[in-house]
């Protein structure tokens, strides 16, 4: 079984920032795979399972998303190659995606918190580009990733993480 965990913050207001990408993947998943997602209070997060997957996302907002992170590895005894956390990358422009092992971006406090807690960066992250600010860097990058995304923005994100969902597909198996 592989853990797939989506990174964001669980409240309302940040549904639709930037920062939740990882999570709108989850959603995206777990339509797809019939999969429902549940609160596990001692897990920390929303949590859903089949025989292949299991999806997650950490409720304990971005910055501590470690915490969930280890609970969830710790309690289904998998290991950080049985990972792979989805999440905002400023890093990447907006409309692009990578998949890679132990590579994130510069800077990202949800995957500090991971890494610090796993005491490892040996899992793949999936890193969606959401960097659209072009020559005005003026909003620094901690107030841009709790930005909402425009209309004309939406409709590529749809397509970007539908494309992102066909290549994690295969992963189940570990491929």
């Amino acid at each position: 079984m592989r853990a797939i965990i989506g990174l964001g913050n669980p409240e309302d207001q940040h549904q639709k920032t930037r920062h939740n990408v990882g999570f709108r993947v989850i959603d995206i998943l777990a339509n797809q795979l019939d999969i429902t997602l549940t609160t596990s209070p001692k897990l920390f997060s929303l949590v859903g399972k089949n025989n292949d997957w299991l999806l997650a996302k950490p409720q304990t907002y971005m910055n501590n998303s470690g915490q969930a992170v280890q609970a969830i590895l710790h309690f289904y005894k998998l290991t950080p190659s049985d990972l792979i956390v989805i999440h905002d990358d400023l890093d990447i422009p907006f409309g692009f995606f990578k998949i890679q092992k132990g590579t994130g971006p510069k800077a990202h406090n949800g995957l500090l918190s991971i890494y610090e807690a796993l005491h490892s960066k040996d899992f793949i992250h999936v890193r969606i580009g959401v960097e659209s600010r072009e020559q005005d860097r003026s909003m620094p990058g901690k107030n841009y990733v709790l930005s909402s995304f425009t209309d004309e923005e939406e409709n590529r994100l749809q397509t970007v993480i539908g494309q992102a969902v066909q290549e994690l597909l295969p992963l189940s198996k570990g491929n």
